[in-house]
């Protein structure tokens, strides 16, 4: 028995950092996202006879540092007394490097664990299980705009708009491929325990979020470019505040800003922002993507640059 599906990561426009229930990996706020159609991440999941334990091959390769993470989440949706499976994960983009490779491989990893256990949970339990494994992984469950609502004891996602409502592109200047140093989870549980901008920061994101809200309901570029760049740069003054400070930048990075700042100097009506790691994702439309991109490729320090338009949820590819 062996199911495949695909999921695509997610680029927030309005962030999350921060967990309010470790425990059950629930997210202290809300956030917004957009799902990205070219890049993606494959899973396999299948049950094998005479397996013991689980196994795991990313891009071809055995991997026992991610098996736990991926055991459990299999353990979440199927339960402890399920069968022994083999995991085979494939992605077309660098993974653990602050482009959203967790959340479209927990993404893909619950909907072909849903099959392959003949489950059939509804798209809304899926997320929420997803979400357990990953907190971004939610949000890849839906295509297009997504919202993450923190609810009081779990979080549920709803899309803002499908992915051809508002057909913008996002380009991605990859400056350091490698493994971040720092994961995103102790991450924030060090800022959570020592920045002081994070309660400010808990504050402020109902604001930012209804700001974010409002600009993709209105299809207002230029709107939602102002309060994403203000929150990504808020999210990283709260990890610049903790001790010792959480510094994902690089040279590059830094760069790219400036390059951005250009392009919005001359015109060009496009924002960037910054995850947990050094790639930084600049949106724009359609139309400006080709400048956009040739800017971002030229900047020094960029190693390979990459672009992507408005994708759909994740789904099953084959059983």
């Amino acid at each position: 028995m062996r199911a495949t599906a695909i999921a695509q990561p997610n680029i927030a426009v309005v962030k999350y950092w921060g967990k309010r229930d470790l425990a059950r990996n629930l997210p202290a706020v809300g956030s917004i996202s957009i799902t990205l159609s070219t890049l993606y991440t494959e899973m396999q999941v299948e049950i094998e006879t005479g397996l013991v334990d689980d196994a795991l091959l990313v891009n071809g390769a055995e991997n026992r540092t991610l098996l736990a993470r991926v055991s459990n989440c299999l353990n979440i949706v199927a339960g402890t007394d399920r069968p022994a499976v083999r995991v085979s994960s494939r992605s077309n983009f660098p993974i653990a490097a602050g482009l959203a490779s967790s959340a479209s491989a927990f993404a893909a990893l619950v909907v072909a664990a849903d099959a392959v256990f003949a489950l059939s949970l509804p798209r809304a339990q899926l997320a929420s299980l997803a979400g357990r494994a990953s907190g971004s992984a939610a949000r890849s469950l839906l295509g297009g705009f997504v919202e993450l609502e923190n609810d009081a004891n779990d979080i549920s996602v709803t899309n803002l708009l499908g992915a051809t409502d508002w057909p913008l592109e996002i380009v991605v200047a990859i400056t350091a491929p490698g493994p971040k140093p720092v994961s995103s989870g102790d991450a924030m549980e060090i800022s959570r325990r020592t920045s002081p901008f994070y309660d400010l920061w808990i504050e402020q994101q109902a604001g930012d979020l209804a700001e974010a809200r409002a600009a993709i309901e209105q299809r207002d570029l230029q709107r939602l470019g102002a309060i994403a760049e203000h929150n990504c740069l808020k999210m990283h003054s709260v990890m610049l505040g903790s001790r010792p400070p959480m510094i994902y930048w690089n040279s590059a990075t830094v760069a790219c800003m400036q390059t951005i700042r250009e392009l919005q100097a001359s015109g060009v009506n496009v924002f960037f922002t910054i995850d947990a790691g050094p790639q930084l994702k600049a949106i724009c439309a359609a139309t400006d993507a080709a400048t956009v991109r040739a800017a971002l490729a030229a900047t020094d320090g960029v190693v390979e640059v990459m672009q992507s338009g408005v994708g759909e949820g994740a789904r099953l590819l084959s059983t």
